[in-house]
């Protein structure tokens, strides 16, 4: 894969990112603050951004987003657990809001 094309892929992945999150503050911003683990001046920061806010914000060699798990014992019980048939979203749900 060609570094350019990597670095397109990142930038089209922060926008995609950075819409949903201005999407999921927009609709239920409590809830999504929540799931975002992010403070409410940020959450207001973010739904002003316009369209093109967001796309200079985007354009950066840097993922915006990250994964919400600090070790992969916490990833290994999410995927390996035979408990919790049925209950990923909800189990998923708890690991990430205890880290």
């Amino acid at each position: 894969m060609a570094p350019n094309s990597l670095l397109d892929d990142i930038q089209d992945l922060n926008l995609s990112y950075l819409l949903l999150v201005q999407r999921l503050l927009n609709e239920d911003r409590e809830s999504a603050m929540f799931r975002l683990d992010m403070n409410g001046e940020l959450a207001d920061t973010i739904i002003r951004l316009s369209i093109k806010q967001l796309t200079q914000l985007s354009r950066t060699n840097q993922l915006l987003c990250n994964l919400r798990f600090t070790d992969a014992d916490q990833l290994n019980l999410l995927i390996h657990n035979p408990r919790a048939q049925g209950l990923e979203q909800t189990h998923a749900s708890l690991l990430m809001a205890g880290a």
